[in-house]
C-alpha cells in the first residue's frame, strides 16, 4: 500500500526529532487530510538548515510559516472548543487538549517571530535560530494535542453512529412483537427513517476508512441491511397474514438475525473491535500464500541463511493443501484437475532442486553456484506462477459457467409458478434444485477467494458465500409458505422479494468476477463505464451550476425514502419488460435504459453508485424527461426526488 503524504510528512517529523509521539496511528482519511498541511509546515520548520548568513528572503519566509501555523491553531482551537460546549462528556478532555494546541502554536509563533533577532541574545529571548530544541518540543506538543482533538472529534461521530444503531435495534424489537397491520405500517415508517440515518452515517464512515479491508467489510455489511429492509418489510407482512404458518415465522426470524449479526459487524469495525470470531476470516488463501512463498524464495539471494530448508518447504506443503479445495471439488473439470495436479508436482521438484543448490551455495560460494542459484531461483518462482494461472482458470471459469447456466433462473421461475399452484410436490422437486445450486455457487465462491488477489476482494467472496448461503433456505421457506397459501398476494410478494435478492447477488458476484480478473490481468484500478450516465456536454445545455448542500436528518430521511419507492418502481419497471417476447423492441429498450437510470439515482440516495453531487443527479432525471416512453409513473417519482432536492 503506497504511504499516504500525512504518513510520510509525520515520518519526517518524526526522524527531525518530533519522536514517535508524533507517529500516531490515524484510521480515517478526515483525520488524515487535516493533519496534512500541519504536519508540512512544521516540518519546514524543523528542516530548515542553519546558515551563518541569512537572507531577509529566508527570515521572512520562515516567520510567515510560523504565523500560519498560529493561526490555523487558532482556527482548529476554536472548532475544539465548539465541540466541546456541545458534548459536555469530552468538554473537559477537549479543553485541556485545546490549550495545549493554542500554547504550542503561540510558542512556534514566538520563536519564529522576526524582531526577536534584533534584541541582543542577553535579554534573554530565544528564537528558532538559537533553539532548535524548543521548536521540536513546541511542534511535539501541537501534533499531538491537535491530533487528541481529532480522534476526540472522531469519538463523537462514532457516538452518532452507536446510537443510530442503538434507536434501529429498538424498533427491529417492537417490529418483531407487533400483531396488527396498522401498528405494524406505523412502526416500520419509523423504521425506515432509522435506517435511512443509520445508513448515511455509516456511508460516510465507510469512505472515510483508510483501511481498505475494514472499507470491504463495512460495505458488505451495509449491503445485507439495505437488501434485508426490503426482505424484512415483505416477511414480517407474511407472518402477520398467516401466523400460524412455521415456514413463515423462520422466514421472518432469519431476517432479524441476519440484519442484527450485519448491525454488529458495522459496530465492530466502526469502535476498532476484534472479536474472536474475526478469525474465521484470517485463514490465509493460496495467492497470499503463495506471494510470501516467492518473497522467501527470492530473499535468498540476500541471505542464504535467514530462513531454514524445512521452513520453506512446509510452507509449499501448506500451499498445495489449500490446492486439495480444487481438486478434491466436485465441480473442477477433469482438464483442470490433472492442470493443477502436474502443476504441484512440479512444485514439489522444482524446491527440491533449489535446496540441493542452496545447500551447497551455503558451504562453496562461488560463481558457477551464485549463477545456479539464481536459476533454481529463477524456476521455482516461475513454477509458482503457473500453479498460480491454473488455480485461477480453474476457479474463474466454473464461475463464469455457473452464471450463464442460471442466468435465465428457470429454478426460481418455476417455484414460483409451482408455490401459486399449490403444487407441494413440484415445489419440493424445485427447491432440491435449488439447493443443489446453492451448493454449487457456495463453493465457487470459496475457490474465488483462494485467487481474489486482494483482502478487500476476499471480503468480498466471503460476503457472497454467506448470502447464497443464507439466502437459499429463505427462498425455499418462502416458497412453501406460497404453497400452503397459495392464493396469498403478500405471500408472493415475499417469494418475490427473496427471489430478486438472489439474482442481485448473482449481478454483484458477475461483477466480482470481472474485479478478479481485472486485478490478476494487472488493470485493477480501471474504472468502467456506466452507460446511463450522462456524458460532459449532453442534455445539459440549461443546467444552472448548482451549489453543494447538506441535507439534515430529515431531509435525508425524505430523500432516503423517495429513493427505496423509486427502488421499487424500477423493480416494477424490470418485471414488466421481461414479459415482453421481443427483447430487442425498442419500447423494451427504452424501458431498460430508464430503469437502468432510475437505479443509479436510487444509488445515489444511498450515498453510492456513479452520482457524485446533486448536478449529477439533475444531469440523470433531465436524461429520462427526455428519452421517457410511457413511463408517467416513474418520471413523476424522478420529478419528486428532483424537486425534493429543489426545496433544500
Amino acid at each position: 500500500m503506497a504511504t499516504s503524504p500525512c504518513s510520510s510528512g509525520v515520518s519526517s517529523a518524526s526522524s527531525a526529532g518530533l519522536g514517535a509521539e508524533a507517529a500516531l496511528e490515524i484510521r480515517t482519511r478526515s483525520v488524515e487530510q487535516t493533519l496534512v498541511p500541519l504536519v508540512s509546515q512544521i516540518t519546514t520548520l524543523i528542516n530548515h538548515k542553519d546558515k551563518p548568513k541569512r537572507s531577509d528572503k529566508t527570515l521572512q519566509a520562515i516567520q510567515r510559516v510560523g504565523h500560519a501555523v498560529n493561526l490555523a491553531v487558532g482556527r482548529f482551537v476554536t472548532v475544539g472548543e465548539a465541540i466541546a460546549n456541545e458534548n459536555r462528556e469530552l468538554k473537559e478532555e477537549m479543553s485541556i487538549a485545546c490549550i495545549e494546541a493554542k500554547r504550542a502554536g503561540e510558542t512556534i509563533a514566538q520563536l519564529t517571530d522576526v524582531a526577536n533577532l534584533d534584541r541582543p541574545e542577553s535579554d534573554g529571548r530565544i528564537t528558532i535560530f538559537t533553539d532548535k530544541t524548543g521548536v521540536v518540543k513546541a511542534a511535539r506538543l501541537l501534533l499531538s494535542s491537535v491530533t487528541k482533538v481529532l480522534v476526540l472529534a472522531d469519538r463523537i461521530v462514532i457516538k452518532q453512529i452507536l446510537a443510530s444503531r442503538n434507536k434501529v435495534l429498538a424498533t427491529m424489537e417492537q417490529l418483531e412483537k407487533v400483531s396488527s397491520f396498522q401498528e405494524f405500517v406505523q412502526i416500520f415508517s419509523q423504521f425506515g427513517n432509522e435506517m435511512v440515518e443509520f445508513a448515511h452515517l455509516t456511508g460516510d464512515r465507510q469512505n472515510d476508512l483508510k483501511d481498505e479491508k475494514k472499507k470491504a467489510r463495512m460495505a458488505a455489511a451495509r449491503a445485507v441491511l439495505e437488501k434485508c429492509t426490503m426482505m424484512l418489510l415483505t416477511a414480517s407482512k407474511t407472518c402477520l397474514r398467516h401466523p400460524d404458518c412455521e415456514s413463515a415465522r423462520l422466514n421472518k426470524e432469519g431476517v432479524f438475525h441476519r440484519m442484527r449479526l450485519a448491525l454488529e459487524q458495522v459496530i465492530e469495525i466502526v469502535t476498532d473491535s476484534r472479536p474472536s470470531r474475526e478469525n474465521e476470516m484470517a485463514a490465509i488463501s493460496i495467492y497470499t500464500s503463495i506471494k510470501e512463498f516467492k518473497n522467501k524464495v527470492e530473499g535468498l539471494r540476500e541471505n542464504l541463511y535467514f530462513l531454514s530448508k524445512e521452513n520453506l518447504s512446509t510452507m509449499l506443503e501448506l500451499i498445495l493443501e489449500h490446492t486439495e479445495d480444487f481438486t478434491d471439488s466436485a465441480y473442477t473439470s477433469h482438464e483442470h484437475r490433472e492442470r493443477i495436479l502436474e502443476q504441484s508436482k512440479q512444485a514439489k521438484t522444482e524446491l527440491e532442486q533449489l535446496v540441493s543448490v542452496w545447500m551447497q551455495a551455503q558451504s562453496q560460494k562461488t560463481k558457477d553456484i551464485a549463477e545456479d542459484l539464481e536459476v533454481a531461483i529463477l524456476k521455482t518462482c516461475q513454477c509458482m506462477n503457473e500453479l498460480k494461472r491454473e488455480l485461477h482458470h480453474a476457479a474463474t471459469s466454473l464461475a463464469a459457467d455457473l452464471l450463464r447456466y442460471h442466468a435465465d433462473h428457470m429454478v426460481l421461475k418455476a417455484l414460483k409458478i409451482t408455490g401459486v399452484e399449490g403444487n407441494l410436490e413440484a415445489v419440493a422437486e424445485y427447491t432440491c434444485k435449488l439447493s443443489e445450486q446453492k451448493e454449487q455457487l457456495v463453493e465457487t465462491c470459496r475457490l474465488l477467494r483462494h485467487v481474489s488477489g486482494t483482502e478487500p476482494l476476499e471480503i468480498t467472496c466471503i460476503h457472497a458465500e454467506d448470502t447464497f448461503q443464507v439466502i437459499g433456505p429463505q427462498i425455499i421457506s418462502a416458497a412453501e409458505t406460497l404453497t400452503l397459501h397459495p392464493s396469498s398476494k403478500i405471500a408472493k410478494e415475499n417469494l418475490d422479494v427473496f427471489c430478486e435478492a438472489w439474482e442481485s447477488q448473482l449481478s454483484d458476484m458477475s461483477m466480482l468476477l470481472r474485479e478478479i480478473s481485472d486485478v490478476f490481468e494487472g488493470r485493477r484500478g480501471e474504472k468502467r463505464a456506466y452507460l446511463s450516465l450522462p456524458r460532459p456536454g449532453k442534455h445539459n445545455a440549461n443546467l444552472k451550476a448548482l451549489k453543494p448542500v447538506k441535507l439534515d436528518t430529515e431531509e435525508q430521511a425524505k430523500l432516503g425514502k423517495l429513493g427505496l419507492e423509486l427502488h421499487l418502481l424500477t423493480s416494477d419497471v424490470d418485471s414488466e419488460t421481461e414479459k415482453w417476447e421481443d427483447q430487442e423492441n425498442e419500447i423494451v429498450r427504452h424501458g431498460q435504459s430508464i430503469s437502468s437510470m432510475a437505479h443509479s439515482m436510487y444509488l445515489f440516495t444511498r450515498g453510492e453508485g456513479l452520482l457524485k453531487t446533486i448536478q449529477d443527479l439533475f444531469h440523470q432525471a433531465e436524461v429520462i424527461y427526455i428519452e421517457k416512453t410511457g413511463t408517467s409513473k416513474l418520471s413523476k417519482m424522478l420529478l419528486r426526488a428532483s424537486l425534493c432536492y429543489s426545496c433544500i
